[in-house]
């Protein structure tokens, strides 16, 4: 599913600079609610995920993915519901490795996280109808299409609409045991 060999590590402090060399790019957060970010939204943003490791119950799982050692993307998961054991994933990349894979495998180490580690039953991920390339990702980890939410968000053209994506458990162990597809 990979051209290149991702690492995901947990997000530090120090991993501030690195996040906004892509958080403060236009056509990174150009579907989001936030963004392009200063230096300090991107400090505030960073150190709110890094305290989220050492919260009880754990929630929020953030990733920084690392490419050769250099910091070159972020990966989330959130567990939305404990009981209905549902969970999102998003991910972020820095454009100069758009097209290599990388958020693929973001992806997949998410996916891979919460069913196998968490034992969550359904993980869904929403993109701004206009970001093919994030529905591509999401089509290429398995996520089944589940339709359209209407202007859930506004962001700086107007109101968004958010396109949802999902896989089941068991629709991930029949991904999880084929062979990756290009």
């Amino acid at each position: 599913m990979t051209d290149i060999p991702v690492i995901l590590s947990r997000v530090e402090l120090a991993d501030w600079r690195a996040v906004h060399s892509w958080a403060s790019l236009p056509q990174v957060c150009r579907f989001q609610t936030w963004g392009p970010n200063t230096e300090e939204q991107t400090r505030a943003f960073v150190a709110t995920a890094v305290r989220a490791w050492s919260e009880s119950p754990q929630r929020r799982f953030a990733y920084v993915a690392r490419v050769g050692g250099e910091a070159v993307g972020m990966g989330e998961l959130r567990v939305r519901s404990r009981e209905q054991r549902q969970g999102e994933i998003t991910y972020a990349v820095h454009p100069r490795v758009w097209g290599q894979g990388v958020g693929t495998a973001v992806g997949k180490a998410l996916l891979v996280r919460g069913f196998e580690d968490l034992g969550l039953h359904r993980v869904y991920a929403t993109c701004d109808p206009r970001n093919l390339g994030s529905a591509r990702v999401l089509r290429k980890l398995g996520m089944t299409w589940e339709g359209r939410h209407r202007h859930t968000a506004l962001i700086r053209d107007g109101w968004r609409d958010s396109e949802v994506f999902g896989v089941l458990e068991d629709e991930w162990r029949t991904l999880a045991s084929r062979p990756p597809r290009d």
